[in-house]
């Protein structure tokens, strides 16, 4: 009888692979740190997603749903793996709740750790209690509250999103693009924009990067929600008591800029999971040099790390959306499948 696969994480890219090997008929055990399912979009209250428009709690819910139904798959959730050895066919992971868990190929779908912005402490967060991120007023929205001022509760007529924090920054040690970043401010502004119509909304950028068909999401920002975006650097954001002042250069025009706001956003990046040096030590993979767990080459065995039988998918592989986590999810379970049952290579040639 063929031993179970297991899906290290339960985001996204987890639920997906975990769902696709349990369809065909293949058991799955799923280890999940945190006491519930669905990775950073439920854990840490997303509203709705780009670019479907679709609530977080409903889409990846959904997902939440068809994995703890299926009979194919056992969840475990409040642990995590502590020891692994073996090699493919005949894995052991034990976990940190006693449990030991024989599988034939393991799935690591251990996701990213959002950026956090005390370590960019000249723009303010932690300082002034308007200075706030993405993920925070994610939280605001999909609340049902709205958009508010922290500092009194009152509704902003002026926000400015701060973009790259965290991001495309040799200064603080994060150089990479966090992909998403872009594609949520332009959402977001929307969604401020529908609540709040008399509020005005800036999105100061380096650089634009809504690829594909989440250029749609940028241009309707502009064109019917009338947000505004300013290409600058940003120096610093300060306050005066009330409001929080935005100061840097437009980079465009050339001149320097002294701007108050009720609100700044810090529109954070996507790090490396914090856990990933224990990760790597704990299943034998490498990691990037950026601190991502390393694919090897995906034109030979998508989703192959550099263990033979240990796969990895999504956020833990770089910056990625919940759309493309979801797809790599699904190959790297396909990948697994083909290991164990002797159809195709383990690792890239």
């Amino acid at each position: 009888m063929t031993k179970p696969f297991l899906i290290v994480g339960g985001g996204p890219a987890g639920l997906s692979a975990a769902y696709s090997l349990a369809n065909i008929g293949e058991k799955v055990v799923l280890v999940e740190k945190e006491g519930m399912l669905g990775g950073a979009p439920i854990l840490s209250g997303y509203a709705k997603l780009v670019p479907s428009g679709e609530w977080a709690k409903d889409a990846i819910g959904s997902m939440v749903d068809r994995v703890v139904k299926h009979p194919n798959i056992e969840v475990k959730t409040g642990t995590s793996v502590s020891e692994f050895s073996g090699e493919p066919g005949a894995f052991s992971a034990k976990l940190a709740n006693g449990e030991t868990v024989e599988n034939g190929a393991t799935i690591l779908c251990t996701g990213f750790t959002h950026f956090d912005s005390i370590n960019k402490p000249e723009w303010g967060f932690g300082q002034f209690p308007d200075v706030v991120t993405t993920t925070q007023v994610e939280q605001m929205i999909s609340s049902g509250k709205g958009v508010r001022r922290p500092s009194n509760g009152d509704k902003p007529k002026r926000v400015a999103i701060l973009l790259c924090v965290g991001s495309r920054d040799r200064q603080i040690g994060r150089e990479w693009c966090s992909k998403i970043c872009c594609s949520v401010s332009a959402k977001m502004a929307t969604e401020i924009r529908e609540e709040l119509p008399e509020c005005h909304v800036y999105i100061y950028y380096m650089d634009i990067r809504t690829f594909g068909l989440y250029e749609e999401i940028y241009w309707k920002s502009q064109e019917e929600q009338k947000v505004k975006y300013i290409k600058a650097r940003i120096a610093e954001v300060t306050s005066d008591g009330d409001k929080v002042i935005v100061k840097g250069e437009d980079t465009l025009v050339k001149r320097p800029i002294t701007i108050p706001f009720d609100m700044v956003v810090h529109a954070i990046g996507m790090d490396p999971n914090a856990d990933n040096m224990l990760i790597s030590d704990i299943f034998g993979v490498d990691l990037h040099h950026w601190g991502y767990i390393k694919q090897e080459n995906t034109y030979g065995v998508m989703g192959a790390s550099s263990r033979p039988g240990v796969f990895v998918a999504g956020a833990a592989t770089s910056p990625e959306t919940i759309d493309d986590s979801i797809a790599q999810g699904s190959a790297a379970a396909m990948s697994a499948m083909a290991c164990v049952r002797g159809s195709g290579a383990v690792a890239a040639e």
